[in-house]
């Protein structure tokens, strides 16, 4: 293997399977994303600028780790996954409360990030594939569009109950809606499976970002006002059981 092989290629690929198991546990991360990343900013009472610092120190030093290795280990990389929704929540709140854009402007933006990011990593690679993904440049592309996603979903969440006036339940289930069609248009093969993937990934965000909000506002917009600190464990263990449960199965499956 040439110089160039080496830093581009890796010797596994580095991404879960795309299977009805990766997409609760996205849900699981992107429920505890928000919930995390409001108890940081929030109940911490740290601000969106500090926590914004403390958010992103955090996602590179977890992304540092994920791309390093060289093969794919499913704790590390849903905790870059988790990494990237706590960042997308402190980075939506920051566009929208410290810099003042609204969720309206600062989605846009996000979602001109997202395509300018696809757009560079078709250009670079040829091709948009995120299972399995064995090239370098092809992985890091993959982490700054998850990123973009996250962000974009937590704007999109915001906007539908900040902007619109939806409750938390009501914009989970326009949300999961626009899953339910995703998931519809997959079967029928009508649509690309990466160009789906990314419309999925992206409402999944605002689909565990509502409920988290469900779990941790005030009855008075329509919460449970259970405590962040609270609400974040008990999404984190549900998770760590999915996952080990996931794994055993797919062990087993590959014996």
């Amino acid at each position: 293997m040439n110089g160039e092989n080496s830093v581009r290629q890796v010797t596994a690929s580095k991404v879960a399977e795309i299977t009805l198991a990766f997409w609760i546990l996205k849900i699981l991360a992107t429920t505890l994303g928000e919930t995390a990343g409001d108890y940081v900013s929030m109940s911490l009472d740290l601000g969106y600028y500090v926590g914004l610092a403390i958010t992103v120190a955090v996602l590179i030093v977890v992304l540092a780790a994920q791309i390093r290795s060289r093969t794919f280990y499913p704790l590390l990389f849903w905790l870059a996954i988790i990494a990237t929704t706590t960042a997308g929540t402190e980075i939506s709140d920051f566009m929208d409360r410290s810099l003042g854009l609204g969720y309206a402007l600062g989605s846009a933006l996000l979602v001109a990030g997202l395509i300018l990011t696809l757009a560079f990593w078709y250009m670079r690679t040829g091709n948009l594939t995120v299972y399995p993904l064995y090239r370098r440049d092809s992985e890091l592309f993959f982490w700054l569009a998850v990123l973009f996603s996250n962000s974009l979903g937590t704007a999109f969440g915001d906007y539908l109950t900040d902007d619109i006036g939806l409750s938390f339940l009501q914009g989970a289930v326009v949300t999961a809606a626009i899953i339910l069609i995703v998931g519809a248009l997959h079967y029928s093969k009508s649509v690309p499976d990466v160009l789906l993937f990314w419309i999925a990934f992206v409402f999944t965000r605002p689909f565990g970002a509502t409920f988290g909000d469900f779990l941790t506002k005030p009855p008075e917009v329509g919460g449970l006002n259970l405590p962040r600190d609270y609400a974040s464990l008990t999404t984190l263990v549900l998770l760590l059981a999915i996952l080990y449960v996931s794994t055993r199965n797919t062990a087993k499956s590959n014996e």
